[in-house]
């Protein structure tokens, strides 16, 4: 009798790109990180399969603000290391990791009448603490005026829906040191938002949108761009770290009294 040929062995097989996209995504679609469920799931499956099918980090994008403060406080910091918390347990599922971009908001501190001294002192200190972590930066100014007329012509011309004309006018009655009265502020604030949400839009296809705030001012941000509505500082906490007091001196003059659970825009 003749004996039959050895038959190779077989390695390991490897996960498909489907299940390899699903064990990214788990690894930051987590209560430890979401503050609630993610906007348009399939859209956010979407985005992490791509990047998993081209070895490509995941782009997260989100807006950072500015409070009373002309300097970094710890609660600034610690928000960072959240975030970056985030980024390792991606980084832990997909060898590429995930990139993510800190956009300035200064149209928004502008538009409360921030100090452009303050303003450049403020955001200054969160890129360095942001180039250390490996985050990028760009200003939001610098996003609207590279988009161009095109972020203008395509923006939602709607009026804003009345309780997030309420929330905006609630926040402004606290930041808002411009001209006119703070229903003025918040309906200005609102008309910006429509441009700079597409310049957002146009600057970071494929990427992931993600936010302290909650789903009821999901018309403030991209249409096009799935959103993760993410803590700040930890789990259970949402405030936004520049709202929040710190043991420095305040450079400008501040009646925030922050709830763990308070909806304040950027």
């Amino acid at each position: 009798m003749t004996s039959e040929p050895a038959r190779p062995k077989r390695g390991p097989s490897r996960p498909s790109p489907e299940k390899s996209a699903e064990k990214v995504l788990r690894a930051f679609n987590t209560w430890a990180f979401k503050r609630e469920q993610p906007e348009n799931p399939h859209l956010l499956l979407q985005i992490v399969a791509a990047a998993v099918a081209h070895a490509e980090p995941l782009r997260f994008v989100m807006y950072w603000g500015k409070g009373p403060r002309c300097r970094i406080g710890p609660e600034d910091v610690e928000c960072l290391d959240f975030i970056g918390s985030m980024v390792a347990r991606v980084r832990e599922t997909h060898a590429a990791g995930a990139a993510v971009t800190l956009i300035l908001t200064d149209t928004h501190a502008r538009h409360n009448g921030h100090p452009e001294e303050s303003i450049d002192s403020y955001f200054g200190f969160i890129a360095e603490e942001a180039e250390r972590r490996g985050f990028d930066t760009c200003r939001l100014s610098g996003l609207v005026a590279e988009a161009g007329e095109a972020a203008v012509a395509t923006a939602d011309t709607a009026a804003p829906p009345n309780e997030v004309l309420d929330s905006l006018a609630a926040s402004a009655s606290k930041w808002y040191r411009g001209e006119g009265t703070a229903a003025d502020g918040a309906r200005a604030y609102f008309r910006m938002n429509m441009v700079e949400k597409r310049s957002v839009e146009i600057a970071f296809p494929g990427a992931v949108f993600v936010t302290f705030n909650g789903s009821k001012l999901r018309c403030l941000f991209p249409a096009r761009m799935p959103v993760f509505y993410m803590y700040s500082l930890r789990r259970g906490f949402s405030v936004k770290p520049w709202f929040l007091p710190s043991d420095q001196e305040m450079c400008e003059p501040t009646s925030c009294r922050c709830r763990a659970t308070e909806e304040l825009p950027d």
